[in-house]
């Protein structure tokens, strides 16, 4: 009876196993996991979670009785720490050693860290990643005290919204010039300004950090221009590098994270990847999507070439944000885009953002426009591609552009 194992325990690594199960397959499953807490929701934890919105147990994707009641050997703090392609062995953590006849890398991305000598190791300097992350800072959310976010955004942005609703003042500085700027638009990026600044966020563009302050705890920043602000704690959020310290010594092929085909297979014929830690092809282009839809969709579909199938995986680009009471919704991939049209929406809360590479529509960005959202993905994945200046008037029945 073959043997799948299955290194990350997150969103992808869940899915996956219960793909397999689902589908059939009656062999061995392990399930390997670095985090001693069961697979859970990654989103919430610097939303509802940090606001103290949800409880631990309601992050679980599934009951933590459910992998053994499906046959499936759950290995929680235990780390992956070497893979051996030509014998098909995982070392981990422990010293243990599994043999598989197929192997799923489903490794996430982790967070990057400011180095050491930009205070970076001081205490009170978080990132929002993990469980442990937001467990670690939730302590620090107290009214009145002041926190500094290092990167504008969409994590750096969420993190700033949860403080300044606890009653924190806030400082977000963002080196380039202006908040997310590999990710969005000028207009989204103004949005979320505005957003921001009505809240009472400060805001600083073109300005990079220095360093840290402190002599062993974290007391304040000297910036980019000199000035030098107080701080009683530090959120970084300057991006999330692929998790390839297992495949990449191990000799698999590795372009801006593990190199998969269009099945969702490495360069090892026995060996699969899905999630943040994968790369894949998106037209001509080699992109990760780090998002919960990518994880789940490229995860199950690996499960389905596991056992055999032959399918393709063709990925549909769907990303969300909460900050404040706006829900961001994001259908596509922007990379590339020449213009952004802007719909006004019926409210001066709502707004959407339609972005054109020539003649086709690439992306949508709705602003608490679930509608303007849903009839964008449709369009996209329909490779249906209306007027701009018809899709933006607000006299156009979202509707009608499907016809």
């Amino acid at each position: 009876m073959s043997h799948v194992v299955v290194i990350g325990a997150g969103q992808a690594g869940s899915s996956l196993v219960g793909k397999l199960r689902a589908e059939g397959f009656e062999g061995r499953i392990t399930l390997v996991g670095a985090e001693t807490a069961p697979p859970y929701q990654r989103p919430p934890l610097s939303k509802a979670y940090l606001l103290g919105q949800m409880d631990k147990e309601r992050l679980f994707l599934r009951p933590q009785a459910w992998y053994g009641e499906h046959g499936i050997d759950l290995r929680l703090g235990a780390t992956a720490t070497g893979l051996d392609l030509a014998a098909r062995e995982v070392t981990l953590s422990d010293g243990e050693t599994l043999g598989y006849d197929r192997l799923a890398l489903c490794t996430g991305a982790h967070p990057r860290r400011l180095p050491a000598e930009v205070g970076g190791d001081l205490a009170g300097v978080y990132t929002m990643r993990d469980l442990a992350d937001a467990d670690a800072l939730a302590p620090e959310l107290v009214e009145g005290r002041r926190l500094l976010v290092v990167g504008g955004g969409y994590i750096g942005l969420e993190a700033a919204a949860v403080a300044a609703k606890r009653g924190l003042k806030v400082t977000v500085i963002e080196q380039a010039a202006r908040i997310l700027a590999r990710v969005a638009a000028p207009e989204t990026a103004t949005y979320f300004r505005d957003l921001h600044a009505s809240h009472g966020v400060e805001i600083r563009e073109g300005c990079g950090l220095d360093r840290l302050l402190g002599e062993d705890r974290v007391t304040g920043a000297r910036l980019s221009d000199g000035t030098e602000i107080a701080c009683d704690f530090a959120i970084v959020g300057v991006g999330v590098a692929p998790g390839t310290a297992l495949a990449e010594p191990a000799g698999l092929a590795i372009e801006n994270g593990i190199r998969c085909d269009i099945h969702c297979r490495t360069s090892d014929e026995n060996v699969w990847a899905a999630g943040d830690c994968a790369s894949l092809l998106w037209g001509d282009m080699r992109i990760r999507l780090e998002s919960v839809g990518n994880a789940i969709d490229m995860a199950e579909t690996a499960a389905l070439n596991i056992i055999g199938r032959g399918v393709e995986y063709r990925p549909r680009p769907w990303f969300w944000s909460d900050q404040y009471d706006v829900k961001l919704q994001i259908a596509g991939l922007n990379a590339g885009w020449d213009a952004v049209h802007v719909r006004p929406g019926e409210t001066p809360a709502q707004a959407s953002h339609w972005y054109y590479r020539g003649d086709k529509l690439i992306a949508v960005d709705a602003m608490n426009d679930s509608r303007a959202y849903m009839v964008g993905k449709r369009l996209i994945e329909g490779g249906k591609s209306p007027d701009p200046a018809h899709a933006t008037d607000p006299a156009t029945e979202l509707k009608s552009l499907l016809k």
